[in-house]
């Protein structure tokens, strides 16, 4: 077996390290470059809605700065992931990194200005909600609730954020007055997707109207499924107890629940209550045969 010289070792050592940082959701740092990769696509999602309205001309260059340098630290990115991956061809073709390269190939090709399509890379950070647990409006909801209503709320966010900016992007230069702001495109986003279609706003080109089409089809078939999970989730949250099971710690149960529905170990309370009256049986036995 041929040995590998030091300075192939220490390559090999930066790229699982820097591999283990781009993926960890566990320690600190890898906590901290996925916070930092979140800000940065809010931001950027934030300056192309600023840039729809009508701002200063130094403030507009200034957000372009702040853009192009975050376009820049997204190719940094890019770059390192692929660099750092084990098998180079399948991380291509993955869905994360297709949407890294459409997030950032626009830009660095002078084409259409898509880069709102960035907003799909919080997918990844989505696992980081799984740490988050606690009181909420619907009552005591668990890690896995909390993944499960974020992955709902931001599906319909992302859903209804991707075509306004895709409609915007289309009919804003041919039918400006009617698409003026990101506001008007996510007014007849909104209205176009839960099929209220109050008429105001209507596409003039041929592709904004295969996207008014897609709207209606999404709006049909999508959003009233998210919805609906939404709602199932809401009731079994409600209907549910904050009992920790002792083995798998498991934080909520059914009301009327005797045993964890994950491992099947007793739990406490009804464990407890179930002892008591067999302890007064067992100690009724014992006296009567002392009385014998």
């Amino acid at each position: 077996m041929r040995r590998l010289d030091p300075l192939q070792n220490t390559v090999m050592t930066l790229r699982k390290t820097l591999s283990f940082y781009l993926e960890d959701l566990e320690t600190p740092i890898g906590k901290a470059i996925n916070l930092v990769i979140t800000g940065l696509v809010l931001l950027s999602s934030a300056i192309f809605v600023t840039e729809t309205y009508s701002i200063p001309a130094s403030l507009r260059i200034t957000l372009n700065q702040i853009d192009t340098s975050i376009l820049v630290l997204f190719s940094i990115e890019y770059l390192l992931r692929f660099w750092s991956a084990e098998q180079k061809i399948k991380y291509f073709f993955s869905l994360y990194s297709l949407i890294d390269l459409l997030a950032i190939l626009p830009f660095l090709l002078g084409a259409t200005d898509i880069r709102f399509i960035r907003i799909f890379r919080w997918f990844r950070i989505l696992r980081l909600i799984r740490y988050i647990e606690g009181k909420t409006i619907f009552g005591y909801v668990s890690s896995e609730d909390s993944a499960i209503f974020t992955r709902i709320l931001f599906t319909l966010f992302t859903i209804i954020f991707v075509y306004s900016g895709l409609i915007y992007q289309v009919e804003h230069p041919a039918n400006s007055t009617k698409f003026g702001t990101f506001l008007d495109a996510v007014y007849f986003s909104v209205a176009t997707m839960t099929t209220v279609g109050f008429g105001d706003i209507t596409p003039i080109s041929e592709i904004g109207r295969f996207l008014t089409v897609l709207m209606i089809l999404t709006g049909i078939a999508l959003i009233p499924w998210q919805i609906g999970n939404l709602i199932r989730r809401v009731v079994k949250t409600t209907s549910q107890v904050e009992l920790l099971c002792p083995n798998c710690r498991l934080a909520l149960h059914d009301a009327d629940a005797r045993f964890c529905k994950v491992c099947g170990t007793a739990l406490p309370q009804l464990r407890a209550f179930c002892d008591v009256p067999l302890q007064s049986l067992m100690a009724q036995a014992d006296t009567e045969q002392r009385q014998n």
